[in-house]
């Protein structure tokens, strides 16, 4: 049966290694069906969510590279079952990520949800854009409020897409997340402050 992810991933050296660890079972004799070239309300609710992602690209001398993209939450958008789009923001303008794909179009997403223990893998072929090449596509990606210089725009096509399992996912939290969670204790403490304050005033009261 059909595992889109894996029967890319999947090269003769990648079956050897899986042989050497006795693993070679486990995909060769797969029996579902886990195809995954389109997203689903559940893929497309997970990436508006994020913001930021990991980006894959592999260098015309062959070095693989990782970019950390990132920008307000949602900024990653889906614009249709197949297809992504994102504006570049300016960073430190190496350029790295924009020169590989410009060679080998190949690129792998790593979407992070650390405080769930969850992680989407992302199979896509990436095309720059000018940021005035589609003016209707960059009005449906660009945030105004960002704040942030946009540079161009990356359109990518779905190849196959999939799912790990939370183990070893440390769960992190950033700061809007943690005084989400915590904000049910910070109004306890703001109660109990509140309460203190009327007690001392009335002791102060009696001993006048």
């Amino acid at each position: 049966m059909s595992y889109g992810f894996m029967d890319i991933a999947v090269t003769p050296a990648v079956r050897r290694a899986q042989a050497e660890m006795g693993a070679d079972h486990l995909w060769s004799d797969f029996k579902g069906h886990r195809e995954f070239d389109r997203f689903s309300t559940r893929e497309t609710a997970f990436i508006a969510e994020r913001d930021s992602f990991y980006m894959a690209s592999v260098s015309e001398t062959g070095w693989p590279y990782v970019q950390h993209r990132g920008g307000p939450p949602g900024f990653l958008k889906v614009l249709d079952d197949r297809t992504l789009a994102f504006v570049d923001y300016r960073g430190n303008r190496q350029y790295i990520s924009t020169g590989n794909l410009a060679e080998n179009d190949r690129t792998c997403l790593f979407l992070m949800d650390y405080p769930a223990r969850a992680r989407l893998k992302i199979y896509a072929r990436a095309e720059k854009l000018a940021l005035d090449a589609d003016p209707a596509l960059t009005a449906t990606v660009t945030n105004g409020d960002y704040g942030a210089t946009a540079e161009r725009i990356f359109r990518l096509k779905l190849e196959a897409f999939d799912w790990n399992c939370p183990q070893h996912i440390v769960p992190r939290y950033t700061e809007a997340e943690f005084l989400a969670a915590s904000q049910h204790l910070m109004n306890k403490v703001a109660l109990l402050e509140q309460e203190n304050a009327s007690l001392r005033e009335r002791l102060d009261s009696r001993k006048v």
